[in-house]
């Protein structure tokens, strides 16, 4: 007897209630094992290739690339033969009719779903042997799905490439040269009448068509822009913030750095050491490490510090968050920061690792600025700004000199400390950037 199973969208991580389809991973009709990836989904947060439990065959899709999912709506039906062995078989083989893993998100954390049965006549299925394949071809070599979005907004047919990279692997130098080979010639005169042409749509970061009309273009608010939005709207809805800066002499910072990574050692970055003098302030002023609870109408102090640091990546600002910052060395800081922008910057993140921050360090300095204003990210209590490190005249030892020197500018939530707090852990920060050496050695 064959059981039809319905695998639904799960639940991806923390707050997220739905997922765009990007990409599916498989057909109808197809042979999928336990835990194979069918499709590849874009949530608020990050890039997920989702897993089916189950193994069988394909017998429906739900949803066309580039369509809305909410978590708990069905994804694919997967035809299965009822009182066949349940226990998971290898990855690397089709799954036989009735195997199941439970395991929704193989690294998310997250349960299978219950699924819904029905009964139907016995499907048709492919030769016994047969490996599953994307489209009836060989499994695409790529890993990036940042590769996979530059292919897709130009129509670049992955199958047709040849990789560059180590065993094949297809990197964006690779699609970048497919694009640039397929590129139309400029046209040497345009017609009078082009400017009065219709409007058309232009492809968006979300993979969504922006509309270009008489009242200007539309840009879908959608994927990592969207929820970014939401999250600045609701915190400056909801918490009455204030801010603090100050003007601090970043040169012995910069020797310090420099010593280091003479050492022969692994080398520090510039954001590890701001990041290390963080957790230390955070120490003396533990007010800051905290949330508010405005339904109990509690100060909720939180006893580890989990690091947030804003990042910059081709689909949109991400804040990836250090785990327990505050036991980790500088090394192992660098190192894990490091780590993260990279995931950050190939959209390989997973949700888990871009919430739970109890605390963001924001480096808008790369940007060439001298300063701002951060928003604090909900529902965090405080956000520490870094601006560009720059040669000014500065008073040192009681004579002008050319110094390299910062801006510090603190947001913090104002119901959970006042001005003297704040900027009590401001100056704190501030000297530690201008004696740094100082801090190590008490560290």
């Amino acid at each position: 007897m064959t059981v039809v199973r319905e695998f639904t969208l799960p639940d991806l991580g923390e707050g997220l209630t739905g997922a765009e389809i990007v990409r599916w991973l498989v057909q109808v009709g197809e042979v999928v094992a336990v835990d194979q990836p069918v499709v590849e989904v874009e949530t608020a947060k990050a890039m997920v290739d989702v897993p089916c439990p189950y193994g069988g065959v394909v017998t429906a899709r739900y949803g066309e690339e580039g369509a809305e999912v909410p978590v708990g709506a069905p994804l694919i039906t997967v035809a299965v033969s009822e009182g066949s062995d349940d226990g998971a078989g290898p990855p690397d083989r089709p799954a036989t009719a009735g195997e199941e893993s439970g395991n929704v998100l193989v690294g998310y954390g997250t349960a299978a779903p219950a699924a819904r049965r029905r009964r139907v006549q016995p499907s048709p299925r492919p030769p016994h042997g047969t490996t599953a394949v994307r489209n009836g071809a060989e499994p695409i070599p790529v890993i990036s799905p940042l590769v996979r979005r530059l292919a897709r907004e130009h129509g670049v047919d992955l199958r047709q490439l040849r990789g560059s990279g180590p065993e094949g692997l297809i990197l964006r130098a690779d699609v970048e040269r497919a694009v640039a080979a397929t590129a139309p010639a400029p046209a040497t005169a345009a017609p009078a009448r082009a400017a009065t042409a219709p409007a058309t749509a232009a492809p968006t970061a979300t993979g969504r068509a922006a509309a270009t009309g008489p009242e200007g273009e539309r840009i879908p608010l959608r994927g990592v822009r969207g929820a970014v939005a939401d999250k600045l709207a609701r915190s400056r809805r909801e918490i009455p913030d204030a801010t603090c800066w100050v003007d601090a002499d970043a040169t012995e910072l910069l020797a310090t750095r420099a010593v280091m990574n003479a050492a022969g050692g692994p080398k520090v970055s510039l954001l590890a050491l701001l990041a290390r003098i963080c957790t230390a302030a955070l120490a003396r002023f533990p007010e800051l490490n905290a949330r508010v609870d405005m339904d109990s109408r509690d100060i909720i102090r939180l006893p580890d510090v989990h690091l947030g640091f804003a990042a910059q990546t081709d689909r949109g600002l991400v804040v990836p968050v250090v785990r327990d910052a505050h036991k980790r060395s500088t090394e192992e800081l660098s190192e894990e920061i490091a780590r993260l922008t990279e995931a950050a910057r190939t959209g390989t993140l997973a949700p888990a690792q871009l919430t739970g921050g109890t605390f963001t360090l924001n480096n808008y300095g790369v940007f060439g600025v001298d300063g701002s204003t951060p928003i604090i990210n909900h529902p965090e209590a405080a956000m520490l700004g870094v601006g560009r490190i720059a040669a000014k005249p500065w008073v040192h030892q009681g004579e002008l000199a050319v110094r390299q020197v910062v801006q510090l500018s603190f947001t913090f939530d104002h119901r959970v400390c006042d001005g003297g707090t704040a900027g009590g852990f401001l100056r704190h920060v501030a000297d530690c950037v201008e004696r740094p050496m100082m801090l190590l050695r008490r560290l």
